[in-house]
């Protein structure tokens, strides 16, 4: 049977990056004999431009009918550079999780041993470092009630139980697959919604006795990101916190190229890497494609072809082992974003024929 996956480049090397991660899939298709029908719609910035709305109501409609969303970014420096802006390419994402009802956001952090030494920290500190954030992605500060006078503003941080329960329950099942290990990030010494996410998170662990849960402040996490990466297994946090520790456990492997993201929930998941637009780039053949392509992965795994997301995660891997990467991976074998989606396609089908 035939899968519907909508395909929403969107801005700056978006598009780029979406192409490589669709020739890999169209290399696994034909290893796996499986079936997909893409797709396309605007969002983002080339969406504003052409339709006056960062989500166009057809888009949102192709994404509600498909079976998967692979996205690849959105902004442009002309909405980023203009704080007058009444819109902007962001609010369409943002609309689209509301919309779909994604409530979780997950971001595998895996260090490539090959690629250490790109790494801001010392090799010694992040071998090892094999972690997912499970942040909460429709609730908490940036979804509260919002304010603002000439003297004064006010964003309002709320949570409900369920909302809290919902996305637990997916980071313990989660861990059952990993090291069995969650921790969770708080600020329970200070805020109320922090006391409530680690009443539910305990009442919840009790159905997992073979998962070892603990916790820890922000601040303390943020620390330890740093002092001790490896630690880290499955991380469960609120909407804003999980946005900066994703963002800051991001850099532990040396390029926002390599990190891929999938956002799930009530309706159709969504798959994109998660470096921007960079704009800079855009058209140069030289971003690297390797996030999207791990995302087209994890959307795999989301439609359970669980051999066809190895397949892609072993190719990846035996590229960087041979030495083969992009400009940001300092590769001694350096190949362009397109010659890079051609190098991972063919490993997947020589793979089948070596099979």
């Amino acid at each position: 049977m035939s899968k519907k996956i909508a395909v929403l480049p969107g801005d700056g090397i978006g598009p780029e990056v979406t192409e490589q991660a669709l020739k890999v899939l169209k290399a696994v298709s034909s290893r796996f004999d499986l079936s997909f029908e893409y797709h396309f719609a605007d969002v983002g910035a080339i969406a504003i431009d052409k339709h006056g709305d960062p989500l166009p109501e057809a888009t949102l409609q192709l994404c509600l009918d498909s079976d998967a969303i692979l996205f690849g970014a959105i902004g442009h420096p002309k909405y980023d550079n203009d704080p007058s802006a009444p819109v902007r390419p962001e609010q369409g994402l943002l609309r689209l999780r509301k919309s779909l009802g994604l409530f979780a956001n997950i971001r595998p952090v895996t260090l490539y041993p090959t690629l250490a030494h790109l790494s801001p920290l010392k090799p010694e500190k992040v071998e090892g470092v094999d972690m997912v954030v499970y942040r909460e992605l429709t609730g908490g500060i940036y979804f509260g009630e919002k304010g603002r006078n000439q003297h004064e503003a006010f964003d309002h941080c709320v949570y409900t139980a369920v909302e809290i329960a919902r996305i637990a329950h997916l980071a313990f099942e989660a861990a059952r697959k990993r090291r069995k290990q969650v921790t969770l990030v708080d600020k329970a010494n200070v805020l109320e919604t922090s006391r409530l996410w680690r009443s539910v998170v305990q009442e919840i662990a009790v159905n997992y006795p073979d998962i070892t849960l603990d916790w820890m402040y922000v601040d303390n996490a943020a620390m330890q990101l740093i002092q001790n990466p490896a630690h880290f297994d499955v991380v469960l946090t609120e909407n804003m916190f999980g946005d900066i520790l994703s963002d800051e456990a991001s850099v532990l492997v040396g390029s926002l190229g390599m990190l891929p993201s999938s956002s799930v929930g009530a309706h159709t998941a969504l798959f994109e890497p998660i470096h921007g637009s960079y704009p800079q780039a855009a058209g140069k053949n030289i971003a690297n494609p390797i996030a999207a392509i791990l995302s087209a992965a994890m959307l795999l795994d989301h439609l359970h072809y669980s051999a066809a997301a190895t397949s892609i995660r072993e190719a990846v891997r035996e590229t960087l082992e041979a030495g083969f990467g992009t400009s940001d991976l300092e590769a001694a074998q350096l190949l362009g974003c397109s010659e890079m989606g051609d190098h991972i396609s063919e490993l997947v089908l020589k793979a089948a024929v070596v099979a």
